[in-house]
Protein backbone atom coordinates (compact mmCIF):
# COMPACT_ATOMS: atom_id res chain seq x y z
CA UNK A 1 0.00 0.00 0.00
CA UNK A 2 2.84 2.34 0.63
CA UNK A 3 4.03 1.39 -2.56
CA UNK A 4 0.98 2.58 -4.65
CA UNK A 5 0.79 5.69 -2.26
CA UNK A 6 4.20 6.75 -3.84
CA UNK A 7 3.45 6.16 -6.96
CA UNK A 8 0.18 8.36 -6.89
CA UNK A 9 1.81 11.11 -5.28
CA UNK A 10 4.96 10.87 -7.85
CA UNK A 11 2.44 10.86 -10.48
CA UNK A 12 2.36 14.30 -12.27
CA UNK A 13 -0.94 15.44 -11.92
CA UNK A 14 -1.10 15.60 -8.20
CA UNK A 15 2.21 17.33 -8.32
CA UNK A 16 0.85 20.08 -10.49
CA UNK A 17 -2.38 20.31 -8.55
CA UNK A 18 -0.58 20.93 -5.50
CA UNK A 19 1.60 23.39 -6.95
CA UNK A 20 -2.21 25.16 -8.15
CA UNK A 21 -3.62 25.04 -4.89
CA UNK A 22 -0.27 27.05 -3.46
CA UNK A 23 -0.18 29.70 -6.34
CA UNK A 24 -3.77 30.07 -6.00
CA UNK A 25 -3.59 30.53 -2.51
CA UNK A 26 -1.66 32.92 -2.82
CA UNK A 27 -3.08 34.57 -6.11
CA UNK A 28 -6.26 34.54 -3.84
CA UNK A 29 -4.07 36.70 -0.92
CA UNK A 30 -3.14 39.27 -3.39
CA UNK A 31 -6.79 39.53 -4.98
CA UNK A 32 -7.81 39.69 -1.46
CA UNK A 33 -5.26 42.77 -0.92
CA UNK A 34 -6.34 44.48 -4.25
CA UNK A 35 -9.88 44.73 -3.84
CA UNK A 36 -9.63 45.66 0.86
CA UNK A 37 -6.74 48.01 -0.04
CA UNK A 38 -7.38 49.45 -3.09
CA UNK A 39 -10.53 48.85 -4.91
CA UNK A 40 -13.28 49.24 -2.33
CA UNK A 41 -11.32 52.55 -0.89
CA UNK A 42 -12.33 53.80 -4.46
CA UNK A 43 -15.69 52.44 -4.37
CA UNK A 44 -16.66 54.06 -1.36
CA UNK A 45 -14.93 57.42 -2.20
CA UNK A 46 -17.39 57.14 -5.25
CA UNK A 47 -20.10 56.29 -3.74
CA UNK A 48 -20.58 58.62 -1.02
CA UNK A 49 -17.00 57.29 1.62
CA UNK A 50 -18.55 54.29 3.13
CA UNK A 51 -16.55 50.69 3.34
CA UNK A 52 -18.32 47.94 2.38
CA UNK A 53 -16.60 45.61 5.09
CA UNK A 54 -18.88 46.92 7.69
CA UNK A 55 -22.30 46.87 6.40
CA UNK A 56 -24.23 44.28 8.54
CA UNK A 57 -27.66 43.97 9.86
CA UNK A 58 -27.98 43.13 13.86
CA UNK A 59 -30.34 39.83 14.40
CA UNK A 60 -30.20 40.25 17.91
CA UNK A 61 -31.56 42.96 20.56
CA UNK A 62 -28.11 43.37 22.35
CA UNK A 63 -25.88 43.88 18.88
CA UNK A 64 -25.30 47.95 19.21
CA UNK A 65 -21.72 47.97 17.85
CA UNK A 66 -20.70 50.71 15.07
CA UNK A 67 -18.52 48.03 13.06
CA UNK A 68 -18.96 44.74 12.15
CA UNK A 69 -16.04 42.71 14.42
CA UNK A 70 -17.32 44.91 17.30
CA UNK A 71 -21.21 43.65 16.02
CA UNK A 72 -20.55 39.81 15.71
CA UNK A 73 -18.53 39.91 19.65
CA UNK A 74 -21.86 41.14 20.81
CA UNK A 75 -24.05 38.84 18.63
CA UNK A 76 -25.30 37.50 15.59
CA UNK A 77 -25.16 39.71 13.10
CA UNK A 78 -25.93 39.53 9.12
CA UNK A 79 -22.68 40.69 7.38
CA UNK A 80 -24.43 41.69 4.00
CA UNK A 81 -20.74 44.39 2.96
CA UNK A 82 -18.56 41.37 3.93
CA UNK A 83 -20.56 39.24 1.50
CA UNK A 84 -20.68 42.06 -1.32
CA UNK A 85 -16.39 42.11 -0.57
CA UNK A 86 -16.00 38.94 -1.18
CA UNK A 87 -18.40 38.69 -3.85
CA UNK A 88 -16.32 41.74 -5.93
CA UNK A 89 -13.02 39.26 -4.55
CA UNK A 90 -14.47 36.35 -6.67
CA UNK A 91 -15.73 38.88 -9.86
CA UNK A 92 -12.46 40.35 -10.01
CA UNK A 93 -10.42 36.68 -9.53
CA UNK A 94 -12.85 35.20 -12.68
CA UNK A 95 -11.99 38.16 -14.76
CA UNK A 96 -8.23 37.80 -14.15
CA UNK A 97 -8.36 34.42 -14.34
CA UNK A 98 -10.11 34.95 -17.73
CA UNK A 99 -7.82 37.27 -19.27
CA UNK A 100 -5.01 35.06 -17.92
CA UNK A 101 -6.73 32.26 -20.35
CA UNK A 102 -7.34 34.29 -23.01
CA UNK A 103 -3.93 35.12 -23.30
CA UNK A 104 -2.17 31.82 -23.32
CA UNK A 105 -4.89 30.56 -25.88
CA UNK A 106 -3.85 33.94 -28.33
CA UNK A 107 -0.50 32.51 -27.67
CA UNK A 108 -0.96 28.56 -28.84
CA UNK A 109 -3.07 30.11 -31.66
CA UNK A 110 0.23 31.87 -32.78
CA UNK A 111 2.71 29.14 -32.25
CA UNK A 112 0.14 26.42 -34.04
CA UNK A 113 -0.11 29.39 -37.23
CA UNK A 114 4.25 29.79 -37.47
CA UNK A 115 3.95 25.87 -37.19
CA UNK A 116 1.99 25.88 -40.27
CA UNK A 117 3.40 28.40 -41.95
CA UNK A 118 7.15 26.76 -41.36
CA UNK A 119 8.00 24.28 -44.70
CA UNK A 120 8.10 20.75 -43.64
CA UNK A 121 11.53 19.68 -44.23
CA UNK A 122 11.70 15.86 -46.26
CA UNK A 123 13.83 13.36 -44.74
CA UNK A 124 16.77 11.92 -47.24
CA UNK A 125 15.77 9.38 -49.12
CA UNK A 126 17.26 5.85 -47.85
CA UNK A 127 20.59 5.30 -49.38
CA UNK A 128 19.38 2.77 -51.71
CA UNK A 129 17.30 5.34 -53.46
CA UNK A 130 20.08 7.77 -53.52
CA UNK A 131 22.22 4.84 -55.27
CA UNK A 132 20.18 4.25 -57.73
CA UNK A 133 19.30 7.68 -59.10
CA UNK A 134 22.80 8.05 -59.10
CA UNK A 135 23.40 4.77 -61.67
CA UNK A 136 20.52 6.23 -63.62
CA UNK A 137 21.96 9.51 -64.12
CA UNK A 138 25.48 7.63 -64.87
CA UNK A 139 23.36 5.40 -67.53
CA UNK A 140 21.44 8.41 -69.41
CA UNK A 141 25.50 10.24 -69.90
CA UNK A 142 26.78 7.47 -71.31
CA UNK A 143 26.48 7.51 -75.03
CA UNK A 144 24.34 5.54 -76.82
CA UNK A 145 25.74 1.90 -78.49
Amino acid sequence: MLNEFKAFIARGNVMDLAVGVIIGGAFGGIVKSLVDDLIMPIVGAIFGGFDFSNYFLPLSSAVNAPTLAAARAQGAVFAYGSFLTVLINFLILAWIIFLMVKGVNYLRMQVERQEKAAPEELPPPPADVLLLTEIRDLLAKRPAV
